[in-house]
């Protein structure tokens, strides 16, 4: 799978000059090179010429999408699958649409490359007004909004410099993992230029190298607490990904020997198929029997967590900092100090694994005290389907050839629960935690991983917020598989505070994606009330219906939740409404 680590690997760099030199063309061959197959997209005025010549790049797609919001989504889901993603709207009135997913991206450290089709160069600095803002001269507010939530920001308003803003912007997203902003003025994007006139040089980015001697202090110092510990755990969390430090995480644990517990952020980072893995560490809410092996350590290494009051369960984990070594992608801390920078996440993972003593004390005791799950009660005949029963069903359908998609709410508790199969795809959005995320992003996902299928878990109230761009996974010719948990509501909300804000107009869900399939394209629907009809419509979705989208509307109890979303929700509650400090 491309990703933006082989950068400059593809033949575009080294395709003979016969292009006709124009920004537009620059900007098409550049996102080919870094892995970028194809871009999401919402056309108006100001970016019509720029997609024109991104249509014209033959290894580009363009992916219309139905709002900005979800192209966004889209070019998330995107990068998470192949490492970097782009979209491409109009100015203002598409980019401040966009703008949400953008942050989005941003808090889940993804390079996404996002493209406004700018005004004519010749209004810059001049008194007009124009269309698409909000009436001043100024029009700069796209800009200052955007200038918060990406790494790096280029206004394309002149030729001359044109190539070194493009190619320090996508530069600069790749290096720092972070959504990069450009804007392209809208008469500019195709007129040759000399410094287009010829095949761009490569990207090189230079690999970020440990400080040696503060690697080899940071490895000392950690072996030497560590192999004093009794009972050592590992937990791997969401900056695994920006580290691209999985593998050394594995050495690291290979050789250790110490039970591995995954944040729930980071999961689908840590492989779940080894015999000492343990479960998700989320305090309260852990996995059964992964909270008490984690929290009664007298040692652990927390490898590129994020301690925020979702994954701290309101900031209620009984972790102590001086047992803790918090390994983040260029610093490591050891307990209460010392604490090492300029040292690499990998780099320190890898150089740890050969120093450690192998000590699987706390990995027994793990599994002395561990009871297997229980198995749902007997089922009546057509009796109402229950969540559990439906996420024992997603749990058979994993394989290695499948990837998970959960959407912030309850799913995020009951796919957690999830065993993932080795190389099975697992992606949701913790920390932005933006309702309606998962419809774009199981676009974009799907897009861009075709060797998997994609089961996304999606609540009927974020459906609603984003259902349009189904019509483009069909368009698309995408087989994911949908399962639309239809409770009637907010669940998450009403589990941290409930009010009738939280209650919806419920619709006929598979009514409505079958009014979008129209006949055009392959889509087929099912709507299931028990366990019965839950079979059925899985055996079809695995058959006859193999190479459809698949949306199947999962009717369930307004109050069916996982237990761990009720006491999640009761303390982040609690952390919510803490009374102001005193004066």
């Amino acid at each position: 799978m491309d990703s933006a680590n082989n950068i400059g690997s593809t033949p575009v760099a080294a395709r003979a000059s016969s292009w006709p030199g124009t920004l537009g063309s620059h900007l098409a061959r550049r996102l080919v090179e870094i892995g970028v197959r194809d871009v999401f997209s919402v056309p108006g005025d100001f970016n019509l010429t720029l997609l024109d010549h991104l249509i014209a790049e033959p290894e580009l797609n363009l992916i219309g999408c139905c709002n900005e919001l979800n192209a966004g989504y889209a070019a998330d889901g995107y990068a998470r699958a192949r490492g970097v993603g782009a979209c491409v709207v109009t100015f203002t009135v598409g980019g401040l649409s966009v703008l949400n997913a953008i942050a989005g991206a941003n808090s889940e450290n993804l390079p996404v490359i996002c493209i406004v089709g700018g005004p004519n160069s010749n209004d810059y600095g001049t008194n007009r007004i124009l269309h698409h803002t909000i009436g001043l001269p100024d029009f700069t507010q796209e800009l200052r909004c955007f200038q918060t939530i990406t790494c790096t920001q280029a206004v394309v308003n002149n030729l001359d410099d044109a190539h070194e803003l493009i190619d320090t912007a996508i530069s600069t997203a790749l290096k720092e993992s972070k959504p990069a902003y450009i804007s392209i003025s809208c008469n500019i994007s195709g007129i040759p230029h000399p410094t287009f006139a010829r095949d761009p040089v490569p990207f090189f980015l230079a690999p970020k190298v440990s400080n040696r001697m503060g690697l080899e202090a940071a490895v000392e110092a950690t072996a030497d607490f560590l192999n004093k510990a009794v009972k050592p755990v590992i937990i791997g969390g969401p900056k695994l990904r920006v580290a691209r430090a999985q593998q050394a995480f594995n050495e690291l644990a290979e050789a250790s020997g110490y039970p591995v517990a995954v944040m729930p952020s980071g999961k689908g980072l840590v492989p779940e198929h080894l015999p000492h893995f343990i479960g998700t560490y989320w305090g309260a809410v852990s996995t059964t029997f992964c909270g008490e092996i984690v929290e009664s350590a007298d040692a652990y290494v927390f490898v590129g967590p994020i301690f925020n009051d979702y994954s701290s369960v309101g900031y209620s984990l009984l972790i102590k900092k001086e047992k803790a070594i918090v390994v983040q992608p260029n610093r490591v801390t050891i307990g209460n100090g010392p604490s090492f920078g300029w040292v690499f996440m990998a780099d320190f993972l890898s150089a740890l694994a050969k120093k450690l003593k192998k000590n699987t004390t706390a990995l027994e005791n793990y599994q002395r005290i561990f009871v297997p799950p229980g198995v749902p009660l007997k089922y009546e005949k057509n009796e109402p389907l229950r969540v559990n029963i439906l996420f024992k069903h997603i749990q058979e359908m994993l394989s290695g050839n499948s990837a998970v998609i959960a959407e912030t709410g309850d799913s995020w508790f009951n796919c957690q629960k999830l065993r993932l199969p080795e190389n099975c795809g697992y992606e949701f959005q913790m920390q932005y935690g933006s309702i309606g995320w998962s419809v774009g992003a199981t676009l974009g996902y799907a897009q861009a991983a075709h060797e998997k299928r994609v089961i996304a878990c999606i609540g009927d109230g974020s459906f609603q917020v984003t259902a349009q761009d189904i019509s483009t996974m069909i368009r698309c010719g995408q087989n994911t598989i949908i399962f639309l948990i239809n409770n009637g509501g907010y669940t998450i909300e009403v589990e941290i505070h409930d009010g009738p804000y939280n209650v919806i107009k419920n619709w006929n869900y598979t009514a409505l994606v079958d009014a979008i399939h129209n006949g055009e394209g392959k889509c087929w629907t099912a709507k299931v009330k028990t366990e019965e009809e839950l079979i059925e419509a899985i055996a079809a979705a695995n058959g006859p219906q193999k190479d459809s989208l698949c949306f199947i509307e999962v009717i369930v109890h307004k109050d069916d939740t996982s237990k761990e979303l009720l006491e999640w929700g009761s303390r982040v509650s609690a952390a919510n409404s803490r009374p102001p400090n005193p004066q």
